[in-house]
């Protein structure tokens, strides 16, 4: 019987083995659960020729937009876990909707096989530049001065953009309203206007915006300063201790995924995040190249979990 069982133990290692050598041999689809032409697609452009290069094999973008990612979520959740169907998801989808949805349909540690983490994204802290602020600590004594006057845009409720001030706030102490728009553009344009007095938005923008003086940015909310704007402090330089707050994105497929597939995907964004041109651009586009292979990922995600559903659960934000 031995002889047997370790001839049917070499034919399992070899069917593993010529599986894992023919993965890939189809196209791979990548859910993005927001509309084209955001920044989960413009990071998901800038690396999928690269991957496809990596892989050998075409990688398409799948727009799957609604319910704050949520729809795109489901898609690849019902997926099957064979490698070829991965979705790109922020902060919001993977940590965020978890304790901002009464139902969600999903659980991030459950129902998906985390893959690997590509990209930090830091915040800025913005004012409209009419204000006679030029520093963090100058805002806070002026809100300070005026609590409940000073309101504060975001791109809706229980979004990053709309957690980050609430952290903010809980962090200083200050007392600010909160309005949401449906979207960053109306809310920026309100910023500008003068109709709210403070903002918390992803890097690109706002340094596009605050370069052209219509909006001016305090801090950013990364332990580092950031390279689209070398000259704003960070907010712990601000002298706000250990205030550290930045988005993320990553790639995860459904629950179930072989280790080997789950392996060899990982391995190919680490090396398409080892490129010194991918590195510049996603730097460009306002990211932080910050890769985390698959259980690195995956503990990342189970600490931040928590801390995300502490700011909503703070916030009062609910969407059922």
């Amino acid at each position: 019987m031995r002889p047997i069982c370790h001839a049917f133990a070499l034919l399992l290692l070899a069917a593993s083995t010529a599986a894992l050598a023919a993965f890939p041999d189809k196209p791979i689809r990548v859910v993005i659960g927001f509309p084209a032409g955001g920044p989960l697609d413009q990071h998901a452009r800038l690396l999928s020729d690269r991957l496809q290069a990596v892989l050998g094999q075409p990688v398409i973008i799948d727009y799957k937009s609604g319910a704050g990612g949520t729809v795109g979520a489901q898609d690849v959740m019902k997926a099957a876990p064979d490698g070829y169907t991965l979705m790109l998801a922020n902060t919001g989808v993977m940590v965020i909707n978890p304790a901002l949805y009464g139902k969600l349909p999903y659980q991030t540690l459950r129902d998906f096989t985390p893959i690997a983490r590509t990209a930090m994204q830091p915040l800025a802290l913005l004012v409209n530049p009419k204000l006679p602020i030029n520093s963090l600590k100058e805002f806070m004594d002026y809100a300070r001065s005026r609590p409940g006057q000073v309101n504060y845009g975001s791109a809706g409720n229980g979004g990053i953009s709309h957690l980050v001030p609430e952290m903010f706030k809980n962090a200083t102490g200050l007392f600010m309203v909160h309005i949401p728009y449906r979207g960053s553009a109306p809310a920026f344009t309100d910023l500008m206007a003068g109709q709210v007095q403070f903002m918390a938005e992803s890097i690109p923008q706002a340094a596009n915006y605050h370069k052209q003086g219509k909006v001016r940015a305090l801090a950013v909310t990364s332990r580092e300063r950031n390279p689209a704007l070398p000259d704003t402090p960070t907010v712990i330089e601000s002298g706000i201790k250990d205030f550290e707050v930045v988005g993320f994105y990553g790639f995860l497929a459904p629950a179930g995924l072989p280790r080997d597939v789950t392996a060899r995907l990982s391995d190919a964004f680490k090396q398409v995040l080892a490129s010194p041109e991918v590195r510049n651009r996603m730097v460009s586009q306002g990211a932080d190249p910050a890769f985390l292979g698959s259980e690195d990922f995956t503990r990342f995600l189970a600490a931040e979990m928590p801390r995300w559903a502490d700011a909503v659960k703070k916030s009062g934000a609910r969407m059922d």
